[in-house]
């Protein structure tokens, strides 16, 4: 949950807009605050939009890639 200090003359703004839309006033801020979010990540690089995915392999391990070298050593190790 989150709570909003608006000044007056922005909150008759918003709750005009609300009575002139049939909507809420938080159904109004939610959907300002999805398109300002929007905007933010259009300006994220690929990698900063992808970051969390990096790395992960089919088993999901996001440190996979990082292992591998020390995986491979293991795997020649129980070959011998």
């Amino acid at each position: 949950m989150l709570n909003v200090r608006l000044d007056d003359e922005t909150e008759a703004q918003l709750y005009s807009l609300s009575q002139k839309r049939g909507v809420s006033k938080s159904a109004l801020v939610k959907e300002a605050l999805e398109i300002f979010l929007e905007k933010e990540n259009a300006h994220k690089s690929a990698y900063e939009l992808g970051k969390d995915l990096f790395g992960v392999a089919e088993d999901g391990d996001p440190e996979a890639s990082q292992k591998f070298k020390e995986k491979i050593k293991e795997f020649r190790k129980f070959l011998q």
